[in-house]
């Protein structure tokens, strides 16, 4: 258990240093006060972690000490010792506020147990708090990163789609954020209090999958050896996100379909119909219709699926959403990581801003967060960023397969040359080596022939 500071309020000598040795024993740091005025106005000075009080003292009781520090600060835990207990001053005491109640006389164990349990429920309110803000930041879709009129069109579909009931299909490459929007219908929609379910249909096989939408009964199959709930079932009020819809097989297909349009399903091995109140959202990044003339997808199912499609924009068709992206996992990055890195130098953005991002925001995201951690420094530079993405992002992506690694390297530099307008000492920042390296590099690809003295030309 983390070490606080303890203030320990207690009219009588003994009690107070008896509780006040416990604690210290317990490692923390404890001050003590004689008086309930004498302990608000200790506590006022220093904003105690948590406060011991007694419950009869004069002057001051406890309860009045308890309201007054919860009044200063409604987040400390009070612990309310007394040796009058009844059934009414506990009531009395919780109901304003007290973390525990503890009867005396007491152990040293008791104490610490109640002192432990305080700072537990402490963190776990703390922990819920920061969830509940943190699902909130991430998925209401006012701010969601990205100003460009492709986005603002999707803001504007999740407004006008969230409180309908209507299936949602959203599609977009890989990475460009599909279940963020998912979510941000939920968030936005009259569901929002209810469960938000989410299923991969492409990391599970079909007869997982099967048991994992509709649940099965004990005895169903090999294995199941009590009555489990599908996730349909599980989101029933809620939503439902099915992830990657494209790769569930064409059996379980027509079961789908019929949930869909019924709205009514049995769990595996069950004859019982169950309804399910469950709005649906779902996934893909591959061309149903493509998939449907294929015999690969149904046809009635993807008519189903596509009452409302949203489709997001890559990142290469929304350039001017870069930059915002890269601010805004620069501060996220650091407040994961717990790093102070401040922002990126002029190379770096522009090196980024320029690139392709095949991976869409994941791959940025990804690319941020592991600059931040590596980095050495508060200043983001090119070099701290992998080679493939100026290769990737520049004309080198169209590679012949079989290009050996010494040509692509070739490639590469050259290309980060001409970026640099044949600076060398900029170029060589970028592909992270040394002038002298680069300049070895171009001796050699040149037949040996290259100046010495020119390492900042352009």
């Amino acid at each position: 258990m983390q070490k606080q500071h303890l203030l320990v309020i207690d009219d009588e000598p003994l009690m107070r240093e008896f509780v006040e040795e416990a604690m210290v024993r317990a490692g923390h740091r404890v001050d003590t006060a004689g008086s309930g005025a004498e302990g608000l106005a200790l506590y006022e000075k220093k904003q105690h972690d948590l406060v011991i009080t007694d419950l009869k003292m004069k002057q001051m009781d406890g309860l009045e000490v308890l309201r007054r520090v919860k009044q200063a600060s409604a987040g400390t835990p009070v612990i309310v010792m007394t040796g009058y207990a009844t059934i009414e001053t506990a009531i009395t005491a919780l109901k304003g506020g007290a973390s525990d109640y503890i009867l005396k006389p007491f152990t040293p164990e008791a104490i610490e147990l109640a002192v432990s349990r305080a700072f537990e429920s402490l963190r776990l309110a703390e922990e819920n708090r920061y969830l509940r803000e943190e699902i909130n930041a991430r998925y209401d879709f006012d701010s969601m990163v990205g100003k460009s009129a492709a986005m603002t069109a999707v803001y504007e579909q999740i407004r006008k789609v969230a409180d309908s009931r209507a299936t949602v299909l959203i599609r977009g490459e890989t990475g460009t954020g599909k279940e963020l929007v998912a979510r941000a219908i939920h968030c936005a929609s009259n569901r929002r209090e209810q469960p938000f379910i989410k299923v991969n249909c492409a990391a599970l096989s079909a007869g997982i999958l099967e048991s994992e939408l509709f649940g099965h009964e004990k005895g169903s199959f090999t294995g199941a050896h009590e009555r489990k709930l599908g996730r349909f079932e599980l989101a029933h009020g809620g939503t439902l996100l099915l992830d990657e819809v494209s790769e569930i097989n064409p059996e379980l297909q027509s079961k789908l379909l019929r949930a869909l349009q019924e709205r009514e399903f049995e769990r595996v091995g069950g004859t019982t119909p169950i309804q399910v109140d469950t709005r649906i959202i779902a996934t893909s990044n591959r061309d149903l219709e493509a998939a449907c003339r294929e015999g690969k997808f149904r046809e009635d199912l993807f008519f189903r699926l596509n009452v409302i499609t949203i489709a997001l924009p890559p990142l290469r068709q929304r350039r001017e959403d870069i930059s915002p992206l890269l601010d805004y996992c620069l501060q996220r990055s650091n407040r994961d990581n717990r790093r102070q890195v401040q922002h990126f130098n002029q190379d770096a953005r522009r090196l980024l801003e320029t690139y392709d991002w095949p991976g869409n925001v994941r791959e940025l995201q990804n690319a941020v967060e592991r600059a931040v951690v590596l980095a050495d420094g508060t200043v983001l530079e090119a070099r701290h960023f992998p080679l493939n993405t100026g290769l990737r992002g520049g004309a080198a992506q169209g590679l012949a397969p079989g290009t050996t690694v010494a040509e692509m390297e070739k490639q590469l530099i050259f290309q980060t040359l001409e970026h640099c307008a044949n600076n060398r000492t900029r170029a060589a920042e970028m592909l992270g080596i040394s002038v002298r390296t680069l300049r070895n590099k171009l001796r050699e690809y040149r037949g040996g022939i290259e100046a010495d003295g020119d390492e900042d030309e352009g």
